[in-house]
């Protein structure tokens, strides 16, 4: 526990820093080459792909799709980069003469392009809202309600939540991330509210709370679920006390894409 709180404490400035100040390319890039790690640690940390062509082609993929967003996802070179993918991917298939398995082919895509796409809403956010600021918020989503998950589950946690997939969630824990999750929110709104010339929509916040909160954990389970099938107990190493990029921005795929949805339905800043 005291690893993993020395990490976050340090590592939350330099997020601070590319959030609120970094030029939208460089978070682009950044968010690209933490793709590509992410999609290194599904295939290969998991067991799931061995053949190095394949996770080279996923990884370089994900690494360009948050980049395509930042310069407008402009449809004819999603076309040029998917069909390219796609030839690499399934000429792999072919040289093995069908020993790769279209298992490994479709885990590719979801690696390669379906992860990286989901985690980019956070550049769509910057691009499309101008507001350097809103990206606070899935991070905020996705940190609070996981803290207060974890330490309500410790201090409080009776009944498990989902005990084969991940033992250590409990019902109480995953309403204390909700609650954090909506305290979060209704701060980030009363400071938006003293320093922003908007209007600012308090009850919308509440329903970012709370729908945020579940998506992470959704989020959450559907990553343990597949380190329960692979019996790994971390996807990585890289970040210490905490694992690796899906093992901290696992719940980030999920809300990261709802906050961009709920930005066009229900905003919070008018």
């Amino acid at each position: 526990m005291k690893i993993r709180m020395i990490a976050a404490f340090a590592l939350l400035p330099f997020l601070l820093l590319v959030i609120l100040l970094a030029p939208t390319i460089i978070t682009a890039i950044l968010l690209g080459l933490l793709c590509a790690v992410a999609a290194y640690e599904l295939l290969a940390g998991t067991g799931l792909v061995k053949n190095i062509r394949l996770i080279a082609y996923s990884a370089l993929t994900a690494s360009i799709v948050p980049i395509w967003c930042y310069f407008g996802s402009v449809k004819l070179w999603a076309v040029l980069g998917l069909s390219i993918f796609t030839v690499l991917l399934f000429s792999e298939l072919l040289v093995s003469k069908a020993k790769v398995r279209i298992e490994k082919i479709s885990v590719c895509f979801i690696a390669g392009v379906l992860i990286p796409y989901l985690l980019s809403a956070l550049v769509r956010i910057i691009c499309v809202y101008n507001g350097r600021h809103l990206l606070m918020i899935p991070f905020a989503l996705a940190f609070l309600s996981d803290s207060g998950a974890y330490f309500v589950g410790r201090a409080f946690g009776r009944h498990k939540l989902a005990p084969v997939i991940s033992p250590n969630k409990s019902v109480e824990g995953m309403l204390g991330g909700v609650a954090t999750a909506v305290i979060g929110m209704l701060l980030f709104c009363l400071i938006s509210d003293l320093v922003m010339p908007y209007r600012i929509h308090y009850l919308n916040a509440v329903a970012y709370g709370v729908v945020g909160s579940f998506a992470g954990v959704f989020g959450d389970l559907c990553f343990s679920a597949i380190k329960r099938q692979t019996g790994i107990k971390d996807y990585g190493n890289l970040i210490p006390g905490h694992g690796g990029i899906l093992d901290r921005f696992d719940s980030l795929v999920v809300i990261a894409p709802l906050v961009e949805v709920l930005m066009m339905l229900l905003p919070v800043v008018g």
